[in-house]
């Protein structure tokens, strides 16, 4: 039987291993995906860490992934072996809730992941539904593509619930793969971005992109803002980024984990029209949408490349805080 190199987690927190894995089969409304690179995602390391709920006791993390199509299912349609795709953290949804019926399929409560619910892409194969999958042109570049996958989408659609107005003032807290894609969207828009994070890595590559302002994570930013995202999974963050927002204006929660948020003082954090919002996931209009709207203006993360067989180090720089911009995992040999 062909086999395959996978990093997989071990059962316990924090363990992840370099195996050798039967090589996978898609079903019959999906594709075999042979991969070139997996972005390194905080999601991924919250599956490794057991900081969200374990959903398969020994999954192969990575939900990043650009690559191409090996075989296809006997149902599969509109792509075929030798397309270029990408593969992303939204695995699969039942179609039939009120919730996907409504085009809100992120919500969807049957919804399966990527490196969490099915192995995912820190292996040299995956499969994935057909129907989940993002064409991608033979000319982008793999590893500043990657990223755009989660990190990218879901900072486009932070950015979307954030609701910020036109030249506006967007405060981002923490600033690491997401919020550096995220910030070079917001600027490209006219608006003006303050970025309060810890490490001074993640603060120079905030001056580099053109951030008006930089600080510390809780520092108070030189004037009110109009919108803000807390990429940071710091719920102590929640009440200082509420506290520095304008009167109308707008806090968006990006992440998929946060530590507790601590008592919120309501004159303080949330009177005069100040909203606080989540962002659960994406729908794969947000990724098509995200996609087209990122080579239009030629999107470039900052990225390092991680050899394959170095992602136990890379988990640990990112744990650690040691990372900066996004982490690429090279696949392909």
């Amino acid at each position: 039987m062909a086999s395959m190199r996978a990093w997989r987690t071990t059962g316990e927190a924090r363990g992840v291993e370099l195996v050798d894995l039967p090589l996978p089969a898609p079903g019959d409304d999906e594709v075999l995906v042979r991969v070139e690179v997996c972005g390194i995602c905080r999601t991924d390391l919250h599956v490794i860490d057991h900081e969200i709920p374990v959903h398969r006791a020994a999954v192969v993390p990575g939900h990043q992934v650009v690559g191409r199509v090996a075989a296809a299912g006997a149902r599969v349609h509109g792509v075929a072996p030798g397309d270029r795709v990408g593969v992303a953290w939204l695995r699969r949804t039942c179609g039939e809730c009120a919730f996907c019926r409504r085009g809100a399929e992120n919500l969807c409560p049957s919804s399966q992941y990527t490196g969490w619910d099915a192995d995912g892409g820190f292996a040299e194969y995956l499969t994935a539904p057909a129907a989940y999958v993002y064409p991608l042109g033979d000319d982008v570049d793999a590893p500043e593509t990657a990223p755009l996958l989660c990190a990218g989408i879901i900072g486009f659609r932070a950015l979307e619930r954030a609701q910020l107005p036109p030249g506006g003032t967007l405060g981002i807290y923490g600033f690491g793969s997401s919020a550096h894609v995220t910030a070079q969207l917001a600027l490209a828009s006219g608006a003006r971005v303050f970025a309060m994070t810890r490490g001074e890595q993640n603060r120079a590559l905030a001056r580099e992109l053109g951030a008006a302002f930089v600080g510390g994570e809780a520092d108070q930013p030189p004037e009110p803002l109009d919108a803000a995202i807390v990429f940071a999974p710091a719920g102590t963050l929640v009440p200082v980024a509420l506290r520095a927002t304008a009167s109308g204006g707008t806090v968006v929660l990006a992440g998929i984990e946060m530590s507790d948020i601590p008592p919120l003082s309501y004159t303080d954090s949330l009177f005069r029209e100040r909203d606080l919002r989540t962002v659960t996931a994406n729908t794969r209009a947000d990724g098509m949408r995200f996609l087209a709207l990122a080579a239009n203006l030629r999107l470039r993360p900052s990225v390092r490349s991680i050899p394959f067989e170095g992602l136990a180090d890379a988990i640990g720089d990112l744990r650690d805080g040691r990372a900066s911009g996004s982490m690429v995992l090279q696949v392909e040999r």
